[in-house]
């Protein structure tokens, strides 16, 4: 079987965010870390329900939800970075988001013309 791009960078991204989350839960820093891990784990989880979908209009709602889900990651690594909650250093977090949202824009674009 093929490798899947974004399925695997999805699936490495997402286990690093359980890393960063144990090492802010540590710090005690609970609530973004949350909303961090459920909107980062998200991603992969709605990609591989894309790569399932019944038809290409299933498989578009679905990588649209795993675009939201990368955007909405993107915001809370914003957010843990600018406000100085950890030292933590989340900019390797950052750079690989902006990849998956870059490749998951592409494919709804891409999906969205072959549709029509």
């Amino acid at each position: 079987m093929k490798d899947n791009l974004i399925q695997s960078k999805s699936f490495e991204f997402s286990l690093s965010i359980v890393s960063l989350y144990k090492l802010l839960q540590n710090e005690r820093e609970y609530i973004i870390s949350k909303q961090l891990l459920r909107s980062s784990t998200s991603i992969g989880a709605n990609i591989e329900e894309a790569i399932g979908g019944q038809s290409k209009r299933d498989f578009l709602a679905k990588i649209s939800i795993s675009l939201k889900e990368a955007r909405e990651t993107r915001y809370w690594l914003r957010l843990l970075q600018e406000s100085e909650l950890t030292q933590i250093d989340v900019s390797n977090y950052q750079k690989e988001i902006l990849s998956i949202i870059n490749i998951l824009s592409s494919i709804v674009k891409t999906t969205k013309t072959r549709i029509k």
